[in-house]
C-alpha cells in the first residue's frame, strides 16, 4: 500500500480519484486549484476534484502557488509515496517533485509526445487525428516532458466532438492508473524516454479560435465545430447578433454561393456556403435563447439570402 497526494481540479480528473480511493492505497491528501467565481452569480465554486474529495472525507489543500514555505512544508510533512498529477493547472517546482519517496506522475490525455500542453484533447480533434490516447509519464521542470511510464492508446470515431473524446479517456486514463501503480510501486518499471523531433504542443484555447471563417473550407469549419465542444464553442453572427454552432455537418450535395450566405434551410438544418463546400448546421443557439436544432431555432423563421458574418 502506498500514500498518495492526488492533484487536479476538472471532471477529467475525477475518475482517476475515485479509482484510487476504491484501491487498495491510501490517499493521504488531494491537491486542487482555489475556488473561482463562476456562473450569472460570479458565486465561488469549488472544482469537481474539490467535490469528490470532500465526499470522501480527505483533506484539501488549495494553495495558489508553491512559492510560499509554508505551503510547501505542509506538502513535504505528508511524507507521501507517490504524488499522482491529472490536469492540476499549477506548475510544480523542484522541490515538490522530489518530495515524494517515488516521485510525482502525470495522467496526460494524449499519446506523448504528440499534443504536450493544455489542450491535447482539443487539438486532436481539431486536427482530425485517427488515435490519441493517455499517457503516464514521471514529471520533471518541462512542459510534459518527463519519460513514459506507460500509454494506451484510442481511435478516435469521426463523429466525436472534444466532449466525446474527454469522456473516453477520462476513464482510459483512471484504468491505465490502477493497472501501472503495481509496476511503480515495485521499483520495476523501465521509463521511455520521449522523442523530441516528434514532439508538438496543444496550446490553450481562446475564444477568437472559435469564430467561423466562412472562407474556409466547409469540413474544416466542421471539424472546429466539434473541437470546440463544449467550450469555447463554435460561433459567427448574423444580424448583428451572436449565434453559437453546436452542430454541423460538410454537404457535397449544394452549390456553393458566397462565404457565410445561406443558401437554403429545412428541417434538416441551415445550408451555408464556405469558401470551398456548404456546411449544414444542425444544431445553433441564437444570442439569448437556448441551445436547440436547426428547425426549433426558426420556426417558420426565412433565413435564405441571409449572411453570416
Amino acid at each position: 500500500m502506498m500514500k498518495i497526494v492526488y492533484a487536479g481540479t476538472p471532471d477529467f480528473a475525477v475518475p482517476a480519484l475515485k479509482s484510487l480511493i476504491k484501491s487498495e492505497h491510501a490517499v493521504i491528501a488531494v491537491y486542487t486549484q482555489p475556488d473561482r467565481p463562476a456562473g450569472r452569480g460570479r458565486k465561488l465554486q469549488q472544482s469537481a476534484v474539490k467535490q469528490c474529495a470532500l465526499s470522501y472525507d480527505i483533506p484539501v489543500y488549495q494553495p495558489h502557488s508553491f512559492k510560499d514555505p509554508i505551503d510547501l512544508d505542509s506538502f513535504v510533512e505528508l511524507e507521501a509515496d507517490l504524488m499522482i498529477v491529472a490536469a492540476y493547472g499549477l506548475i510544480l517546482p523542484t522541490s515538490i517533485l522530489n518530495a515524494p519517496r517515488l516521485g510525482c506522475i502525470n495522467i496526460h490525455g494524449s499519446i506523448l509526445p504528440r499534443w504536450r500542453g493544455a489542450a491535447p484533447i482539443q487539438r486532436a480533434i481539431l486536427s482530425d487525428d485517427s488515435s490519441t490516447g493517455v499517457t503516464i509519464m514521471q514529471m520533471d521542470c518541462g512542459l510534459d516532458t518527463g519519460d513514459m511510464i506507460s500509454k494506451q492508446t484510442l481511435s478516435i470515431d469521426s463523429g466525436w466532438s472534444s466532449f466525446d473524446l474527454h469522456e473516453q479517456l477520462k476513464q482510459l486514463g483512471a484504468d491505465l492508473l490502477i493497472d501501472t501503480l503495481p509496476i511503480i510501486e515495485s521499483g520495476q518499471i523501465q521509463p521511455e524516454p520521449q522523442n523530441e523531433s516528434l514532439a508538438n504542443y496543444a496550446n490553450k484555447l481562446s475564444k477568437a479560435e472559435a469564430k467561423v471563417d466562412w472562407h474556409n473550407h466547409a469540413e474544416q469549419i466542421a471539424q472546429e465545430i466539434k473541437a470546440f465542444i463544449p467550450w469555447p464553442v463554435s460561433y459567427a453572427h448574423l444580424d448583428g447578433k451572436l449565434v453559437r454552432v453546436w452542430q454541423a455537418s460538410f454537404d457535397s450535395t449544394r452549390t456553393v454561393g458566397a462565404p457565410g450566405e445561406v443558401l437554403d434551410h429545412n428541417n434538416g438544418g441551415v445550408y451555408v456556403s464556405c469558401g470551398d463546400g456548404v456546411l449544414c448546421i444542425e444544431e445553433l443557439q441564437f444570442e439569448g435563447k437556448k441551445r436547440c436544432t436547426a428547425a426549433q431555432a426558426l420556426n417558420g423563421r426565412n433565413l435564405t439570402g441571409s449572411q453570416f458574418l
